[in-house]
C-alpha cells in the first residue's frame, strides 16, 4: 500500500464518527471526504445490491485521491415487506427524503402488522478498494423487529424504530453509540474488515 492513509467515503458525519471511533486504534490516517476535497461529491449508486453500492463509491473515491478507500452501504430489509426497503433505505419516502419522512412511510407500511411479523434486519457491506485496484466486501446483520412508534433521541436513520434482541424492549436509539458500536451492523462488519486488511498487510 502507498500510504496508510485510508479515505471514509461518505458525507454522512454519523456513519464517519462511527467508522473511525471502531478504527481508532487501527494503524491507518483517517480522512474524511472533506480532507481530500470531495466533500458534497455526488456518486450515483445504481447497484442492484448493498456490494455494487459499496464498491461503486469506494472505486469511485479512490481513482480521485489514491488512498485507499472504505465505503459502506448499509439499508434495512423487512420481511413482511419482502426485503424492502434494501438498497433504497436512505430514498425510501423519495429523493431527499428525511430519516423521519422515511420511518413515517416504514411505519405506515406496517400498520395492523402484529409484532411477530415486523421482523426486520439491518445489513452493511464495507468495500475496500486499495490504490492498487484490488478490492474485497464484508458483511455485518443485526436482526431485530420494527417497533410501533420511533423511540430515543439517539442514532440516526431508522434506528428510533429497530428494537434489537440483545437489548429487549428498547431501540438502537435508546443506547449509547458505545453499546451500539458493539452490536451494530457496521460493527460486525468492520471487524470483519480489519480482519482483511491485517491480513493483507502483514502479507505485503
Amino acid at each position: 500500500m502507498k500510504s496508510n492513509s485510508a479515505v471514509i467515503a461518505t458525507g454522512n458525519q454519523h456513519k464517519l464518527e462511527e467508522i473511525g471511533a471502531i478504527l481508532k486504534d487501527f494503524n491507518l490516517e483517517i480522512k474524511s471526504m472533506k480532507d481530500v476535497g470531495l466533500e458534497g461529491l455526488e456518486i450515483i449508486e445504481d447497484g442492484n445490491t448493498f456490494e455494487d453500492n459499496a464498491l461503486i463509491k469506494a472505486r469511485t473515491v479512490m481513482e480521485k485521491t489514491g488512498f485507499m478507500t472504505i465505503a459502506d452501504d448499509s439499508g434495512l430489509e423487512v420481511e413482511f415487506l419482502a426485503g424492502q426497503p434494501g438498497v433504497y433505505s436512505a430514498r425510501f419516502a423519495g429523493e431527499g427524503a428525511t430519516d423521519r419522512d422515511n420511518n413515517e412511510k416504514l411505519l405506515k407500511l406496517l400498520e395492523g402488522v402484529a409484532l411477530e411479523e415486523r421482523r426486520a434486519g439491518f445489513v452493511c457491506v464495507i468495500a475496500v478498494v486499495m490504490p492498487d485496484g484490488e478490492s474485497f466486501t464484508v458483511r455485518g446483520e443485526l436482526d431485530g423487529i420494527i417497533g410501533f412508534e420511533p423511540k430515543g433521541q439517539g442514532g440516526f436513520g431508522y434506528d428510533p424504530l429497530f428494537m434489537t434482541r440483545e437489548y429487549e424492549g428498547l431501540s438502537l436509539a435508546e443506547i449509547s453509540p458505545e453499546e451500539k458500536n458493539k452490536i451494530s451492523h457496521r460493527a460486525q462488519a468492520l471487524q470483519k474488515m480489519k480482519k482483511v486488511l491485517d491480513e493483507r498487510l502483514r502479507s505485503e
